[in-house]
């Protein structure tokens, strides 16, 4: 089976959990909240990347006050020989000493990467530091420290794609959230 094939399939067979306007309420709720709580601050709103991109996209859309964006791409290698720590693919380029800043990113999984994240950006001294995540995943593996304030939607602990998320890098683009069949 070609890749295109296979990625149809994976998409055909999916499990729709959210459609589009269920997201869109989703975005919406999150977009009202960080309005009330940051109408009279000028944050800097850092997008975590590749997920964070569409969640970031969708959500400062429906902001009705003035922002700084950025971003910022890290992974964290579970191996032995790293010990788990953050590598930085890039860091943001605006300074954070002093300044609200808010991460937004698709979702709050196990955690462990976004716990690291925050931790780092913590090093810079913001005045504060939230994160908004379109979802959370719903499991008992969540790391210790993991937490997001802004959260959109709750899912069930399967292997989810769409908004942002991806099944072998595939479907980021698409508007609903999708359960891959059987998992």
């Amino acid at each position: 089976m070609s890749r295109i094939a296979e990625a149809r399939s994976l998409l055909d067979e999916a499990d729709c959990l959210f459609d589009a306007a269920a997201v869109r309420q989703a975005y919406d709720g999150i977009a009202a909240r960080l309005n009330a709580d940051y109408a009279d601050t000028l944050p800097l709103v850092l997008c975590v990347m590749n997920g964070g991109l569409y969640a970031t996209s969708e959500i400062t859309q429906r902001l009705s006050f003035p922002f700084e964006l950025d971003y910022l791409h890290a992974t964290r290698y579970r191996g032995a020989t790293t010990g788990g720590g953050l590598i930085w693919k890039r860091q943001p380029d605006a300074t954070l000493e002093g300044r609200d800043v808010l991460v937004i990113d698709d979702i709050l999984d196990e955690g462990h990467t976004l716990v690291a994240i925050r931790k780092a950006l913590l090093e810079f001294k913001p005045k504060s530091l939230n994160v908004a995540v379109l979802a959370e995943k719903l499991h008992d593996r969540r790391a210790p420290e993991a937490h997001a304030e802004y959260i959109g939607l709750a899912l069930p602990d399967r292997y989810v794609f769409g908004c942002g998320m991806d099944v072998r890098e595939l479907w980021r683009q698409l508007p609903g959230i999708y359960a891959v069949k059987g998992l």
